[in-house]
């Protein structure tokens, strides 16, 4: 029977300890801020964005929370990132995704500050992730790693079998596993005979947003299972891309959903917003 790692109380502790450095940064003058636009009325992106701005106060940073109407123009939007860029009480700015139709995503991340990009997204950023020299790390691929270290596992040596290509969790997920010396796979839609990979995973994190789609004999026993998946089923249930019912008595370790990496992800966002605070100071 696997254990089950707490992305909840995992994110509790390292909460605390970054409201812990916070305490003294501000002690010397300054205080992390972070900026979060949100454009338009999806329902699920009012939630993130909520649950952000709780974080920000729970630990203690300054925030700024910019509510924008769909058929607001990207040049304006441009001209926001322009003056939070320049604002020395922001030290990190987060574009919420998905924007309306018509707004071009790329660009805006393209016009923030690398400093200020706490997501990570900026092609500055994804090109030193690609080298293994960077100082933000995507939030849920690094909220990944967090949870494979609570639960004591290695990396170094394992075979790493990572499902789903997106370039902000699949892609950079890989990269990070590379650099703890694993041998990594990486899977996805087009892959023909998905469990003769993840059968083979010492590792295996899973990113798809399809319910249910690795199950118990899909597993190595005694494997570490992460998922990311964030679904709801038929009866409206969320639920990850881990068939939990099956998978747990096979694996070693396993994350939950919800529970598991979605506490960590804004975690690792407060994670960086204080980095970003305390490179602002060196700078």
């Amino acid at each position: 029977m696997a254990e089950i790692i707490s992305g909840t109380a995992l994110a509790a502790k390292i909460r605390a300890e970054l409201k812990l450095e916070t305490d003294e940064l501000k002690k010397a003058g300054i205080t992390p801020g972070l900026a979060v636009v949100l454009v338009g009325e999806d329902p699920a992106s009012k939630v993130y964005v909520r649950n952000k701005t709780k974080a920000c106060e729970e630990i203690g940073f300054y925030h700024e929370q910019y509510n924008l109407p769909a058929t607001i123009s990207e040049e304006e939007i441009l001209d926001l990132v322009d003056t939070l860029n320049r604002s020395a009480k922001i030290h990190g700015i987060l574009i919420q995704a998905p924007l309306p139709k018509g707004l071009d995503f790329k660009n805006i991340i393209d016009h923030i500050d690398p400093n200020k990009d706490v997501d990570a997204f900026h092609p500055y950023n994804v090109g030193k992730i690609m080298i293994g020299d960077f100082e933000f790390l995507p939030c849920t691929p690094a909220g990944v790693m967090e949870l494979i270290h609570e639960a004591g596992v290695s990396v170094e040596g394992k075979n790493c079998v990572v499902v789903g290509r997106s370039n902000i969790v699949g892609k950079p997920q890989a990269m990070l596993l590379l650099k703890e010396n694993g041998t990594v796979t990486v899977c996805h839609s087009k892959t023909p005979n998905l469990a003769d990979f993840t059968r083979n995973a010492d590792i295996l994190v899973s990113a798809v947003g399809r319910a249910g789609l690795i199950t118990g004999d899909m597993i190595k026993p005694g494997a570490t299972v992460v998922d990311v998946g964030m679904n709801r089923n038929e009866e409206g249930k969320l639920v990850g891309d881990v068939d939990f019912s099956s998978v747990e008595p096979v694996a070693g370790y396993l994350t939950p959903v919800p529970g598991g990496v979605g506490p960590m992800t804004i975690t690792m966002l407060m994670k960086n917003t204080l980095k970003a605070a305390k490179l602002s100071v060196k700078k």
